[in-house]
């Protein structure tokens, strides 16, 4: 196909060859499968953002870094270039998020390369090559399901130990891959995390608890579906009460149990979660229809 003309630069830089197809269009960005050399990589766009619909920027952009003073000052004052600096930061956050987590041993796509508000990462495909679907398209079987929030709930704490909470976890930001295992003729399907250009600081964001309790429950609430057990389970209040403490690491064993008797009670962080319960219902019958 025809490259659009913020990957044309890119085919013109020598950093893809050719625009295979589009592969979405989604809230913050439209994604496109392109190749390189022998490889067939993805490229993320990210919209401008006044085309971005993306709930409540404020909580995610709190205490985002900038590269200088001027920057920041520019930002504040929301002169033009400091809504330019302001785009730079959240288009970068990913880029950021997706390198820390990398490192981190986090199953995420790999990145590449980001130029001129452009991506470039690994495609995360299905066991025919194809690329791979989102949790919200596959249904599971109960001990699938039990595997799969297994998996997540240790890549949600690997993160938190790296220092990131996602912010918008869902089936819908979820890829099911596929990879050969020696001696496993079949391979194994496994979770793959997407979309982090809301991803928030753990330690510098006042929202990254609440946002963590709404990752995990988004989590305990899809696979429940399908392995009821699930939906009794208090792995967000449990998790961040020993990343609080200090006891928090990779190889922490988590009960899904927590006791919230002697717990003060936050009224307004409670209402906020029924805001963000209901702004979340509402963007999910969105995604649905679309």
């Amino acid at each position: 196909m025809k490259a659009p003309p913020r990957l044309q630069s890119l085919v013109e830089e020598g950093l893809i060859d050719s625009v295979v197809r589009q592969l979405m269009s989604g809230k913050e960005a439209m994604v496109y499968v392109v190749r390189r050399g022998d490889e067939t990589l993805c490229a993320k766009i990210y919209k401008e953002a006044t085309n971005r619909s993306f709930r409540q920027a404020v909580d995610y952009t709190e205490n985002r870094k900038v590269k200088n003073s001027r920057s920041a000052r520019a930002i504040a004052k929301g002169s033009k270039f400091g809504r330019q600096e302001q785009e730079a930061a959240w288009q970068s956050a990913e880029v950021d998020a997706l390198y820390r987590l990398a490192d981190a041993g986090v199953r995420v796509p790999q990145p590449y390369n980001f130029c001129d508000g452009v991506l470039l990462m690994e495609l995360v495909t299905d066991a025919n090559g194809d690329a791979a679907p989102r949790l919200n398209d596959v249904a599971f079987t109960p001990l699938q399901a039990l595997a799969h929030h297994a998996t997540l709930i240790t890549e949600v704490v690997r993160m938190l130990c790296a220092g990131v909470v996602h912010g918008d976890l869902s089936e819908f930001n979820i890829l099911l891959a596929h990879s050969d295992v020696a001696g496993q003729p079949d391979g194994i399907d496994f979770p793959v995390i997407i979309d982090l250009p809301q991803a928030v600081d753990a330690a510098g964001n006042n929202h990254a608890q609440r946002m963590l309790m709404r990752d995990v429950a988004n989590l305990r609430d899809f696979f429940g579906q399908f392995a009821p057990s699930l939906k009794q389970t208090q792995f967000g209040p449990e998790m961040w009460s020993l990343y609080q403490a200090g006891l928090l690491t990779n190889d922490t064993s988590l009960t899904g149990l927590f006791d919230r008797a002697h717990a003060d009670v936050d009224m307004q962080g409670i209402l906020r979660e029924i805001d963000d319960a209901q702004a979340e219902e509402a963007a999910r019958r969105l995604r649905m229809e679309s």
